[in-house]
């Protein structure tokens, strides 16, 4: 539960500093804001009539100031996406809160399967931004992975499938949340990952990112017939590459 709110409270601190950034470089409202702030102030000290008009117009002033600001918009847009994903299934049942029901606690399981080579044809697929989803309900040939997702965690098994020889890809961007790839044994991997902040685990080697990138390759990756080259983008996130 505590996690939970770490990812939420870190997300909103980045916003807030960019909301004050924003702020601080616009000189028009930040004189709004700084107006209606010190009519707050003088509002204290007023006679109960004045005192009331005082603060009616420094809090009209300073909202407006503060919604003026796309910074603030994107703190509430978060804000609201977090306790509705948070609290939903608990208020329809009018049970107590449960954090396990969180973004980041839908796993997300993408299972790689293969049938026989079919013709070629273009293809379309619908990802949904939050929540979970599964890929490999049905037995399919292999083909590259490459997808975008807001917020949550995703698990990519390759164990179900025979990979073609030469480059196989799997290209992931990410907002939050982990990821975590299951990579059959003796293909050579090649990992390419960038992260605002997070960490990434690949052959007992762990490494933490702040705002990085980082190349690596598996042993003797030049020697394998297969490669799989892993190539992911995340802003807040943990990447663990898991030969199996």
């Amino acid at each position: 539960m505590k996690n939970n709110w770490k990812w939420f409270l870190l997300v909103e601190s980045l916003l807030m500093i960019f909301t004050l950034y924003q702020l601080v470089n616009n000189v028009f409202i930040l004189g709004i804001f700084v107006l209606g702030s010190w009519l707050l102030f003088l509002g204290r000290n007023q006679q109960k009539r004045k005192k009331r008009t005082y603060l009616l117009i420094g809090v009209f002033l300073a909202l407006f100031a503060l919604l003026s600001l796309g910074g603030v918009w994107y703190m509430l847009i978060v804000a609201v996406i977090f306790f509705y994903l948070t609290y939903r299934k608990s208020v329809s049942k009018m049970d107590t809160f449960n954090f396990q029901q969180a973004p980041w606690n839908e796993k997300e399981m993408i299972v790689v399967e293969t049938t026989d080579n079919l013709p070629k044809n273009a293809k379309r697929f619908k990802r949904n931004w939050l929540g979970n989803e599964r890929i490999g309900s049905t037995v399919f040939e292999w083909d590259d992975i490459n997808f975008s997702i807001f917020m949550g965690d995703t698990i990519v098994d390759l164990g179900n499938t025979i990979l073609p020889k030469n480059d196989s890809y799997i290209v992931i961007r990410k907002g939050f949340g982990k990821t975590r790839i299951l990579v059959p044994s003796g293909m050579g991997i090649m990992i390419e990952h960038s992260a605002i902040k997070g960490k990434i685990s690949f052959e007992e080697q762990h490494y933490i990112l702040d705002n990085e990138s980082i190349k690596m390759y598996s042993k003797q990756y030049e020697s394998q017939a297969r490669t799989i080259k892993i190539i992911t983008n995340v802003l807040v996130g943990d990447l663990e590459v898991i030969a199996i």
